[in-house]
């Protein structure tokens, strides 16, 4: 499914020759699994899931040091909505639950997640890890996470604008996860199912 060759695609110099790339190794590879994974999720959700490919459209000098699809319940469009992606750096592969910055009711997912704690933190497996920032490959391992930790981080993701709160899977370049498609469809399925409450509980509260 994806090898060392796509990982190399992030250390091609040049936003137009690192594009292209991306174009044509990577974005094949997404369109094939995307349609896999939103087709499930429609069918878990009991509703459409769309899936969106990053364009990378605003970037006019730096090459994108990654890039993901997302699939959501909007059909123009995922960033204002909670949303699962599968993305590449040049070091890992992520499988998240996304909630960026540009979700319009990211202070209310966080509070009312601050006020029902022990119950968000029980849904998300001790081997996960948390992204703060999608840009970035900075991670918190879940097993780490005291309760002390879970609320300040909830609530720099409440306070902060640019914050965000990214909750999945990474993957090595050499996991044998990556052999095929199926092999990590299964794994993405498996990812999205367990997060499947939160990613309810997330859209239920930023759209009331």
């Amino acid at each position: 499914m994806f090898t060392q060759t796509d990982f190399n695609v992030f250390r091609i110099p040049g936003l137009a020759e690192r594009m292209s790339a991306i174009q044509q190794c990577i974005q094949p590879k997404f369109h094939s699994i995307g349609q896999s994974l939103s087709s499930g999720l429609t069918i878990n959700l009991n509703k459409p899931m769309y899936l969106h490919i990053a364009k990378h459209a605003r970037r006019t000098v730096n090459p994108p040091n990654d890039t993901w699809l997302a699939i959501c319940d909007n059909k123009r469009g995922y960033k204002a909505h909670p949303h699962f992606q599968l993305g590449m750096f040049d070091d890992h592969l992520f499988v998240w639950l996304a909630f960026i910055y540009e979700l319009p009711g990211k202070s209310r997912v966080a509070d009312t997640m601050l006020h029902q704690l022990d119950d968000i933190v029980s849904q998300i497996p001790s081997n996960y890890v948390i992204s703060l920032d999608h840009m970035k490959k900075d991670h918190l391992h879940v097993a780490d996470l005291t309760t002390d930790d879970w609320e300040q981080l909830l609530i720099r993701f409440r306070d902060v604008k640019k914050c965000e709160l990214l909750i999945g899977q990474k993957l090595l370049p050499s996991s044998d996860y990556l052999t095929n498609e199926q092999t990590l469809l299964a794994f993405a399925e498996q990812t999205y199912q367990q997060l499947l409450p939160l990613y309810t509980f997330g859209c239920r509260h930023a759209r009331n």
